[in-house]
């Protein structure tokens, strides 16, 4: 009894032994497919036809022999082709017992009626058609479904068919997204999706490669390259008993891996193998890469896609445009996605996208298009949107797999249009006539221009004669021309469209939009487009200029003039261009706030006249039309020849123009940018008791870049980091029903206080230049371009100061990580370029280190003495030219005007924290191991004897010293400071010494006898003191307590600040703080604490209420350089105007501050 035919199948049963069980596989399809070595699947592999065998009175069917199972024929060279095999046959005849049509039980579902079928009937009335069996002195033999062979069929006369059988439309049509088209047979080459849909020829994928002379097949899998080509884009419905349901091969494409990429899925070639182990077992294909999402579903690739494309500012016809991305770069990323090496099919995909308007073309003129030129932006609102609101939804049914839950590729669902029928038929190789077609002049194309366009044409619309008069050259020349002509009248109707439709409706006492506020919507929204200064009145003064011309004489011999004319009249453009964003926020928040508005639209919107545009489409338009100037100028000019008049004119135009788009470019990015920063200081939310002034509706305050990272490589939470022109802001961005709720991460960071951490290590600098702001971190283990994905690509970020913290995120790539860092190092440059308020000079690098630390550093200038004729000493400077250095091994000098010299040491006196120079009194006074000792000046002198150079000691245990001059004369106060009490005790210079300088000879040896210093006062304070300030009459003590005002008459102690000024409570109320430094300004005295400064007048009341500096660091020392007070802690300088309190920050490493003046601080 022959075996039955399983009417549920399409293929004829066989006897055949139980073939391996297969891998489970993964969601789509993640396994090792095993293939016969060297077989391959072609579209013309077999022909148009299948052979209908022999059939049993039952139904069955008895294959012949050459179709049962055939064991393997071992040849010599395992790897090499199989021969071919030669045989010829005519129509099949029918077996005994086989059924009459009628009876004939359904096999293969088939398209047409009219397919090459030798048991289906055919129509009489049918036109011609090829043999249904032809004779070919070399055809191949054909072999069942389930039998590989080597043989090298050729499948370019085949029909074209998807991976999933569907069969691909002999379509030609350009920019179509119509399943319905016309036939051309001259464009037989154009490209075409696997669906059918054709698209244009753009680019030839360069990086596909072909195996054995033939391009891979359009869907089919990237296998490893061997000695023979392998096809697995199906797999053998005889290859396994199975019924659990399999995926469609719609879901297993997978494109060309390069060695380049580091994806754990990499295609890998196995090593070779010796002949004889070749020949035994099949080779096996690699693994195939799935999709990253189902790509069926558009919601999960349109979000994929949203996270792998990257966007950035784009520029098309000398216009930009922010957040954009390129055609060809959409194509790429979907290619990624769906695993298709097929760019067609992920045009058709992102098309589909496209329709449901998830991004949209920058002009608003056409569909998704594989080009570079061609730029697109995502759909953003201004406003925020239901968070239950999806922007894309659908089924991608080209993609998708079967509905039915119990199909199998074994056993088939009822369904004809199975998508595994259809992969059945393509195993297979037959063709199915696509149906019938609609007739050509009910075509429509959903993104082609206007069916009128063709009449527009400039040699559609002169006679015949004058075209023939004029040769190639000139007659592109005029076809420009008229294109611009009669694309200024379609711009100047589209500007009617506005007016009539929108603006005017608007305006009457019909609108939808309440009389309050009626006008400053519409103002808002269409800005300028007919109102003063108005774009409409302009452009249809020059498109009637142009059109006058044209009408003049058929061949229009210039238009330059015409341009020269109107092009200075065009500034309503660039007042447009800076109002267009907010134009659109206004729309989006006029037609969420009010339904009738809303509903005014989507009435407005499909009236025929507004060409299936929608009014965002319609406000672009004036910026768009002024970038389309100089490409069809350029064009116009690229066909003038040099005797005309354009050839003069339109360089000057192209001149003024450009300038124009550069100045909207400019007023539009400057608009974008106050509005950003004004939606984001509405919505930025604090954290309680971080509230943090970022002065974002500042004047010139700039956002300069915007991203995402992960607070690891894992987490899916998101955190946004901006970067605007002074600091780094992270928060989380959540959506909250309607609203979205922007909240701060961690407290901003000011530029000034940003160190990154691999900022060198990505970036570095050339040559032994660091980064001060990076060099402040410690060094570590630093990552290399080897990092595995799983860790991630880190951003340390590092806010210095006392409110200082560590925030490690990271970025999605190392391109996302690498612009970032670069947007911040240009950021940081410019930045402290602006705040260079200070000429800096190294007076000596590389000497100083190790146990030798310089301490204290005071400038002083060479002693010239000379006597007049009275006998009297006459002393001058250098001026200071020279640097003495306090360090830990003695006192060092140098001279700065020759920064070659190294300091060399005049002084052996070890630890010296500080040293002072009265030059009246031609004294050092050095502090040497907390002695306080003097030196005459006389001992800097190398030639000095070694009796010169000896010290005298004025006091022990001393803290710190000062010098200055209060009450009319010069003191030295010593300080002895403990934690819980401080003496202090006043020197002054012996009068001696001034007069000593006069004197000669032995009136100055005699002298030398006396004192250099004698007491003048002592005083005690009951607290620890840490400086000393000479006021007119008293000293300020900065002690625990804070300022003390001290009398040298009467010695009377007094707190600087007065307590019933309750504007000072906020200095008792802080504990810990300390006073450091005080200076004197305009009869008011600036108090310097660690944390804060302010002022205060003599009576010790608050002076400037307003006035006052939170210090980002912790001062250590202060000093002053009007109008700039400097603040040193050991990571940076910060330098604050008195004025208006700006900051600006210096990082450094171990700095300290060692000497100030009025001219200079070292």
């Amino acid at each position: 009894m022959p075996p039955m035919m399983d009417q549920g199948r399409g293929l004829p049963s066989a006897p055949r032994h139980a073939p391996q069980q297969r891998p489970q596989q993964g969601y789509y399809g993640d396994y090792e497919q095993p293939a016969p070595a060297g077989s391959r699947i072609s579209e013309g592999s077999l022909p148009a036809g299948y052979y209908q065998g022999q059939r049993s009175a039952s139904g069955g069917q008895y294959p012949p022999n050459q179709y049962m199972p055939q064991g393997r024929r071992q040849y010599p060279n395992a790897g090499g082709p199989m021969p071919p095999r030669m045989e010829s046959r005519g129509v099949p005849p029918q077996a005994a017992g086989a059924r009459h049509q009628g009876q004939r039980m359904y096999q293969i579902p088939h398209g047409a009626a009219l397919n090459t079928d030798p048991y289906r009937s055919q129509s009489l009335a049918s036109t011609s058609r090829p043999q249904m069996f032809p004779q070919s002195p070399h055809a191949y033999q054909q072999s069942p479904a389930n039998q590989s062979r080597q043989a090298p069929y050729s499948h370019q006369y085949s029909a074209r068919t998807t991976a999933q059988g569907r069969v691909v439309p002999e379509r030609h049509e350009d920019r179509s997204m119509s399943m319905t088209g016309p036939f051309h047979m001259q464009d037989r080459d154009a490209h075409q999706t696997m669906s059918g849909r054709v698209i244009p020829n753009r680019r030839t994928p360069s990086d596909l490669q072909t195996a054995n002379g033939y391009m891979p097949l359009a869907g089919s899998y990237a296998i490893a390259s061997t000695s023979q080509a392998r096809t697995t884009s199906m797999v053998s419905s005889t290859s396994t008993y199975e019924h659990s349901r399999t995926l469609s091969i719609a879901s297993s494409i997978a494109p060309t891996v390069t060695p380049s990429e580091s994806d754990s899925t990499t295609l890998v070639q196995r090593p070779s193998r010796s002949k004889s182990i070749e020949s035994e077992r099949p080779q096996t294909a690699t693994k195939i890469r799935p999709p990253l999402v189902y790509p069926a579903l558009l919601s999960r690739v349109a979000e994929c896609f949203r996270q792998k494309i990257y966007v950035g500012d784009r520029t098309k016809n000398e216009l930009t445009y922010k957040n954009a991305f390129s055609g060809s770069e959409a194509v790429d990323v979907l290619s990624y996605i769906i695993r298709t090496t097929d760019r067609n099919l992920a045009l058709l995909l992102g098309r589909a996208l496209d329709a449901q308007k998830f991004f949209h073309d920058v002009t608003y003129e056409h569909r998704l298009r594989d080009s570079q030129s061609e730029m697109y932006q995502f759909r953003e609102t201004l406003i925020d949107e239901p968070e239950d609101k999806s922007p894309v939804n659908g089924v991608f049914v080209l993609l998708s797999e079967c509905y039915s839950p119990t199909c199998t590729r074994e056993q088939l669902c009822y369904s004809i249009a199975c998508p595994r029928r259809l992969e059945q038929v393509s195993r297979l190789n037959l063709k199915i006539n696509p149906g019938l077609r609609k007739d050509d002049a009910t075509n429509l194309h959903d993104d082609e221009a206007d069916q009128t366009d063709e009449q527009k044409l400039w040699i559609n619309s002169v006679p015949k004669e004058v075209a023939d008069a004029v040769g190639e050259r000139e007659k592109k020349r005029q076809e420009v021309i008229s294109e611009i002509c009669y694309t200024e009248r379609d711009f100047v109707k589209d500007l009617e469209y506005l007016r009539d439709f929108w603006i005017l409706p608007l305006r009457s006492k019909q609108s939808p939009i309440p009389p309050q506020r009626r006008e400053k919507v519409v103002k808002t929204i269409f800005s300028n487009i007919i109102d003063h200064p108005s774009i409409h009145t302009v452009s249809s003064r020059f498109a009637s200029s142009l059109t006058t011309r044209q009408q003049k004489d058929p061949i229009v011999n210039n238009i330059g003039d015409i341009f020269l004319e109107y092009v200075p009249q065009f500034e309503p453009f660039i007042w447009y261009g800076s109002k267009q964003l907010e134009g659109k926020f206004g729309f989006e928040n006029e037609r969420s706030v009010n339904s009738h508005f809303a509903s005014f639209v989507d009435e407005i919107e499909r009236k025929r006249e507004s060409r299936k545009l929608e009014l965002n489409g319609y406000l672009t338009k004036p910026t768009t039309r002024l970038a389309r100037y100089p490409l069809l100028l350029e064009n116009v000019l690229k066909y003038t020849e040099d005797d005309s008049q354009d050839k003069a004119d339109i360089p000057k135009v192209l001149t003024m123009i450009r300038d124009l788009l550069g100045r909207v470019n400019a007023e539009s990015g400057k608009a974008e940018n106050r509005f950003n920063l004004r939606r984001l200081h509405e919505q930025l939310r604090f954290k309680p008791n971080e509230r943090v002034d970022l002065r974002l509706t500042e004047e010139g305050r700039e956002l300069v870049f915007k991203s995402q990272f992960k607070k690891s490589p894992t987490d899916p939470a998101e955190i946004t980091a901006f970067l605007f022109d002074h600091a780094v802001l992270l928060v989380r961005i959540k959506q909250k029903g309607k609203t979205e709720e922007i909240t701060a991460y961690r407290r901003p960071i000011p530029l000034e206080l940003l160190a990154i951490r691999e900022m060198d290590e990505v970036i570095p600098l050339q040559g032994s230049i660091k980064r001060s702001s990076s060099s402040l971190i410690p060094s570590i283990r630093t990552t290399t371009s080897d990092t595995k994905k799983g860790e991630g690509w880190p951003i340390t970020f590092r806010h210095l100061g006392k409110a200082g913290y560590e925030q490690t995120l990271y970025a999605s790539n190392q391109a996302a990580r690498k612009k970032w860092l670069q947007f911040i190092d240009n950021a940081q440059q410019r930045l402290r370029a602006r705040a260079d308020f200070f000429n800096t000079t190294t007076m000596s690098s590389n000497f100083f280190g190790g146990t030798n630390q310089v301490n204290c550093v005071t400038p002083f200038g060479k002693i010239i003495a000379t006597y007049d004729s009275d006998d009297v000493l006459l002393t001058t400077t250098d001026g200071g030219r020279k640097l003495l250095y306090g360090t830990d091994n003695g006192i060092y000098v140098s001279d700065r005007k020759v920064k070659e010299q190294i300091p060399r040491r005049v002084l052996e006196t070890p630890s010296v924290t500080q040293i002072d120079i009265l030059e009246e009194y031609q004294l050092l006074l050095v502090l040497s191991n907390k002695t306080l000792q003097s030196y005459a000046l006389s001992a800097l002198n190398p030639d000095e004897p070694a009796l010169g150079k000896r010290p005298k000691k004025i006091q022990n245990h001393c803290s710190f010293f000062k010098t200055g001059i209060c009450l009319g004369r010069h003191l030295v106060c010593c300080v002895k400071s403990t934690a819980l009490s401080t003496t202090i005790k006043v020197f002054e210079p012996n009068d001696a010494m001034t007069k000593a300088k006069k004197q000669k000879g032995l009136g100055k040896f005699i002298s030398s006898g006396h004192d250099e210093l004698r007491p003048f006062k002592e005083f005690y304070i009951p607290t620890e003191s840490t400086s000393v300030h000479f006021l007119k009459s008293v000293l300020c003590v900065a002690c625990a307590r804070g300022f003390e005002v001290v009398s040298l008459q009467t010695l009377e102690t007094q707190s600087l600040l007065d307590q019933a000024d309750t504007s000072l409570d906020f200095v008792a109320r802080r504990e810990g703080v300390r006073p450091i430094h005080i200076e004197r300004l305009n009869g008011e005295f600036l108090l310097n604490y660690s944390e804060f400064s302010f002022f205060v007048n003599r009576n010790g009341w608050r002076a400037r209420p307003e006035w006052r500096i939170d210090w980002e660091g912790a001062p250590q020392s202060f000093a002053l350089s009007y109008p700039f007070i400097l603040a040193f802690e050991p990571n940076f300088i910060e330098l604050r105007n008195i004025e208006n309190g700006t900051v600006h920050i210096v990082p450094h490493k171990s700095i300290r501050m060692l000497h100030s003046s009025t001219h200079e601080v070292v």
